[in-house]
């Protein structure tokens, strides 16, 4: 328990030291936000908020990691490693729409088709390092081929199914994280509140080095929500949402608890299914849509809810959500 307020605390105090010193460099690099023509006019007054945050909040937990790693195991590095490696997707994506975005600007407004990576280049980055993590888990002597069920004290077996299992997982959830990234703090408190549930688990099972990066995720989630949360000063950006995704994934992974994002993270998810509605009755009806915009939080808005009060009610909803999921940790341990 001691290591875990420590390292909340030293990932909060870098992160939230250093953002402001971060906010003006990105400023002068012109890592401006890009506002989409056909999104929310309120968000408007957002563009050229600067975005990329995200590489704060990692350094943050790569500092704690560094500290703590003599109280730890290679888990924790290999946890790390995830995370940065998702963040570095994520970094090259927005890289990109931030050289695209200032070369359209440079050449007076000449279209450019795509801003950032093209969809099939994202994924097949995300579905290799899925499959690397995939095969890293299946042969881990401490993690293998079984998963937790919740609300029940039974670990299931999925045999040689766990890869493809975990490679569909790790995608998912790092997506789905990318697109609850869409409001002032949303995705930072949601990600927050959803690790919070697995830091109890990691201290209930004894997982001392996904406690201790458990924690220092949270901190850097902390920290950053001082500048994100609305107005926010500063966006995460690819760079964090899918780094977010890919530590609630990995400690997931390591406390074979996968089945508990369904729950835990249960908005991650109604965000996801919501474009998946969206798009899919898109096509079907020839034009028609479900909702007034997707991810579900901008349909919210253009219902003329606040920004703040949607980003509110998704916390509670995922606190309401994490509480279920730890009602079953009794039902595990008796």
């Amino acid at each position: 328990m001691v290591y875990s307020i420590l390292a909340t605390l030293i990932s909060f105090a870098v992160v939230v030291l250093l953002t402001p010193k971060f906010i003006p460099f990105l400023q002068r690099l012109k890592m401006g936000q890009t506002i989409r023509e056909l999104g929310p006019k309120s968000h408007y007054k957002k563009a050229g908020t600067p975005t990329m945050g995200g590489l704060v909040m990692m350094l943050g937990i790569l500092v704690t990691c560094i500290i703590f790693f003599s109280k730890a195991d290679g888990d924790l590095v290999f946890a790390l490693f995830v995370t940065l490696i998702f963040g570095l997707i994520g970094f090259l994506d927005d890289y990109i729409k931030m050289v695209q975005k200032n070369r359209l600007n440079s050449e007076g407004g000449v279209l450019v088709p795509y801003l950032g990576m093209l969809p099939i280049q994202k994924l097949l980055l995300q579905f290799s390092a899925a499959g690397a993590v995939a095969v890293y888990a299946a042969f881990h002597p401490s993690i293998g081929t079984s998963i937790v069920v919740p609300f029940t004290d039974l670990n299931w077996d999925l045999g040689w199914l766990y890869i493809p299992f975990v490679i569909i997982a790790i995608v998912a959830v790092v997506n789905a994280a990318n697109l609850t990234d869409g409001l002032d703090g949303l995705a930072c408190g949601v990600t927050m509140i959803i690790v919070f549930f697995f830091l109890v688990f990691s201290l209930a099972n004894g997982f001392i080095s996904m406690n201790i990066f458990s924690a220092s995720v949270i901190g850097a989630c902390l920290g950053f929500l001082c500048y994100n949360a609305h107005p926010a000063s500063i966006f995460m950006g690819d760079t964090g949402s899918m780094a977010l995704g890919g530590a609630v994934v990995i400690i997931s992974i390591f406390t074979r608890s996968e089945l508990f994002i369904l729950i835990a993270g249960g908005v991650y998810f109604i965000e996801a299914l919501s474009v998946l509605l969206q798009v899919g009755y898109f096509k079907k009806t020839g034009g028609k849509r479900l909702f007034k915009m997707a991810p579900i939080h901008h349909h919210f808005e253009l219902l003329g809810h606040h920004e703040t009060k949607i980003v509110t009610c998704f916390w509670i909803t995922t606190a309401v959500l994490v509480m279920i999921s730890l009602l079953s940790l009794p039902i595990m341990f008796n």
